[in-house]
């Protein structure tokens, strides 16, 4: 009887063994290999058939890739375009400093010139309008001196125009602007008479002509 019982028992541990070391066909699957315990995180789905992905067919491969490379070559030829148009680019006022130099020259000469007035010479300041005006300037020109050639024998005015400072603000071809800081003194020799000074800012626009520089509009930024 003993011998039974023992036996029994004996088989009952042995069944439970191998139910504890047995997983659940559902159980996760631990893997023995460290590696692979690496490899595969504790949360994986136990192994069985994985979903199958189809490869596009080459038709269709090829027409999306065409497409997308159509597009790639357009925005290219867009954003090349749009470098080549931008203002900053045909400003060579920053980048051919002779160029520059040149202007600067030009325009200082000219406005010291065109806005001088003596009265014992009265055609030099016209004379300096020939040379150096254009297009709207000249009528600019002559509704600023009007005053000035009015009453200037009269009050025997002398008008002198220097200019302190100036800048090229674009040079685009032909064209320029310029930005202008002069001084001006306007004295009268008259018995009586009296001198005031005062500093002045305006721009100008000029233009090349056959090698020369011209100014072809005066902006004294009235509103």
């Amino acid at each position: 009887m003993s011998t039974t019982r023992h036996l029994v028992n004996r088989q009952r541990r042995l069944a439970a063994s191998r139910a504890t070391r047995t997983p659940h066909k559902d159980a996760l699957r631990i893997p023995s290999n460290p590696k692979e315990a690496r490899r595969r995180p504790s949360w994986a789905l136990p192994d069985g058939p994985r979903p199958v992905r189809r490869p596009l067919p080459w038709p269709l491969l090829l027409a999306l890739l065409a497409v997308l490379a159509g597009g790639f070559a357009l925005l290219a030829h867009t954003k090349a375009e749009d470098l080549r148009g931008a203002p900053a680019l045909r400003n060579t006022a920053v980048t051919d400093t002779a160029r520059t130099s040149e202007v600067k020259g030009v325009v200082s000469k000219a406005v010291g010139a065109v806005f001088s007035y003596d009265h014992t010479a009265p055609d030099r300041t016209q004379r300096a309008a020939d040379d150096y005006l254009t297009g709207k300037a000249v009528g600019q020109h002559q509704d600023m001196l009007a005053r000035i050639r009015r009453d200037g024998g009269k009050s025997k005015l002398v008008l002198t125009t220097t200019v302190t400072r100036s800048g090229v603000e674009v040079i685009d071809g032909s064209r320029a602007r310029v930005l202008v800081f002069a001084d001006q003194s306007n004295t009268s020799t008259a018995k009586g008479g009296s001198a005031t000074y005062a500093a002045a800012m305006f721009a100008v626009d000029v233009t090349e002509r056959g090698g020369s520089w011209r100014i072809a509009n005066i902006d004294t930024f009235d509103r």
